[in-house]
C-alpha cells in the first residue's frame, strides 16, 4: 500500500517556529479577550492581570514541540487558575479549554505514551475540579459542559497520538519499501554476475581442458582453444563491468544485452562444442527487461549445456507475440544423462521470470536431452 505523502512530510525548523508563534500569539489573544470581560477583571483589578492570564495559556505553546509535557502542566494549571477564580467568565468556557486542548494534542503528537496519558488525566481532572469550583457562580457551568470539555481533552490527545502513530508507520513503511528495494537491486546484481561469470568461465574452463589436452599433439587447436579463451574473457569483462555499473553512478558503460546479442552467445557456445541452432521470430520489439531476461535465461542453458552435457546439439526458438514472449532451449543430451533439475542457475531462471510475472518449466526430454521453456508476459506503454 503506497504511503501518503502528506504524511511524511515535516515542516522546516524554521517554519515550525513560525506557525507555533502565530499560534500561541492569537490563542493568547483569545484569551485575553475573554479575560477582558470577566467581572473580576473589572476597575478594582490591575490590568495586568488579565495579561498574566492571556499569555499564561498562550505563551508557552510556542515551545510545545520541544517540550509538550512542561507545556501542557503549565497551560493546564493556568486554565485551571482562570477557571477557579472567575477570571475568564462561563460564557468565554472554550477560551481555556482552547489552549489547553491545543496543548495536550501536541503532549499525544510528540511525548511517550504513558507520560502522555498521566498528564491528561491529572489535567482533565485538574480542569473539572477548578470548573466545579466555579459552579456556584449564577452563569457557571454545569456538569455537562464539564463533562464535554474533559471529552474533548481526550480527543485532542488521541487526535495528536493517532497522528503520531500513523507518521510512525508511514515511515516504517517507507522503510520497509527502501530495504526491499535495496534486496532486490542486490538479487539483481548477484544473478547478473551469476549469469556471466558462470557462462563465461564454464566456456573458459572447457576450452582450457581442451587445449592442455591436445597441446603437445595438435598446437594448432591448442592455440585456437587460447583464442577462444581470450575472447570469451573480454566480453566476461566488459559484461561485469555493466553489472557494476548498477552500483555507480556514471554513464560510461555499454547498455543491457538485447535479443540481437543472442547471436554472440550462440556463436561462443559453438566455440565450446556445441551445435547451436538459433531461431528468432515473431514481434521481438519487447521491454528492455524482458529481453535482458531472455537473454540471460539462454545464456544459463547454454552454460548448463556446455557444462554438464559437452559435445551435442542444441536449438534456441525465440517467438515473440503481441504482449508475450517465449524462450525454447532444447539439447539432444548425451546418452544416459538425466541432467539435474535444480541448483542456482534454474533457481535464477525461477527469479527472472517472476519478475514479469511469467511461467518457466524444465526438465529432461522423454527421448532424452534437456529442456527449458520460458514465458515473459509483458504490456506496451500507452
Amino acid at each position: 500500500m503506497p504511503v501518503p505523502p502528506a504524511l511524511l512530510w515535516r515542516p522546516r525548523p524554521v517554519q515550525q517556529r513560525i506557525f507555533d508563534s502565530v499560534l500561541a500569539a492569537a490563542v493568547a489573544l483569545v484569551c485575553l479577550l475573554a479575560a477582558a470581560e470577566s467581572p473580576a477583571a473589572g476597575p478594582r483589578e490591575p490590568a495586568w492581570l488579565t495579561l498574566i492570564a492571556a499569555l499564561a495559556l498562550g505563551a508557552p505553546l510556542a515551545a510545545r514541540r520541544h517540550r509538550p509535557l512542561s507545556v501542557a502542566a503549565v497551560v493546564l494549571f493556568a486554565a485551571a487558575s482562570c477557571l477557579a477564580t472567575g477570571l475568564i467568565p462561563a460564557y468565554t468556557f472554550p477560551a481555556p479549554a482552547l489552549a489547553a486542548g491545543v496543548a495536550l494534542y501536541s503532549v499525544g503528537a510528540a511525548a511517550p505514551t504513558r507520560p502522555g496519558l498521566v498528564t491528561l488525566a491529572a489535567g482533565a481532572g485538574l480542569v473539572a475540579a477548578a470548573t466545579l469550583v466555579a459552579d456556584d457562580a449564577p452563569d457557571g457551568p454545569g456538569r455537562i459542559e464539564v463533562a464535554f470539555v474533559v471529552l474533548v481533552f481526550g480527543a485532542c490527545w488521541l487526535l495528536g497520538w493517532t497522528l503520531r502513530e500513523r507518521r510512525a508507520h508511514a515511515a516504517r513503511a517507507a522503510a520497509q519499501a527502501t530495504t526491499q528495494a535495496v534486496t532486490e537491486e542486490r538479487l539483481r546484481i548477484a544473478r547478473e554476475i551469476h549469469d556471466i561469470v558462470g557462462h563465461s568461465l564454464t566456456v573458459i574452463a572447457v576450452k582450457s581442458a581442451i587445449g592442455s589436452h591436445v597441446a603437445a599433439q595438435r598446437p594448432a587447436e591448442a592455440g585456437a582453444a587460447l583464442d577462444v579463451i581470450a575472447a570469451t574473457s573480454r566480453s566476461a569483462l566488459t559484461e561485469l563491468r555493466r553489472a557494476v555499473s548498477a552500483l555507480r553512478t556514471e554513464p560510461d558503460f555499454a547498455p543491457a544485452p538485447t535479443l540481437a546479442d543472442l547471436r554472440q552467445l550462440a556463436d561462443r557456445a559453438a566455440e565450446a562444442g556445441v551445435a547451436v541452432r538459433l531461431e528468432v521470430r515473431g514481434d521481438c520489439d519487447v521491454p528492455d527487461g524482458v529481453a535482458l531476461a531472455a537473454v540471460r535465461i539462454v545464456q544459463e542453458s547454454l552454460t548448463n549445456v556446455v557444462k554438464h552435457v559437452g559435445t551435442t546439439s542444441c536449438r534456441i526458438d525465440v517467438v515473440g507475440s503481441p504482449g508475450e514472449l517465449r524462450v525454447e532451449v532444447t539439447n539432444d543430451g548425451a546418452p544416459g544423462l538425466r541432467p539435474a533439475t535444480d541448483g542456482a542457475g534454474l533457481t535464477g531462471m525461477r527469479e527472472r521470470v517472476a519478475l514479469h510475472a511469467g511461467a518457466l518449466t524444465a526438465g529432461p526430454r522423454d527421448h532424452g536431452g534437456f529442456r527449458v521453456q520460458a514465458t515473459l508476459p509483458y504490456e506496451r506503454p500507452t
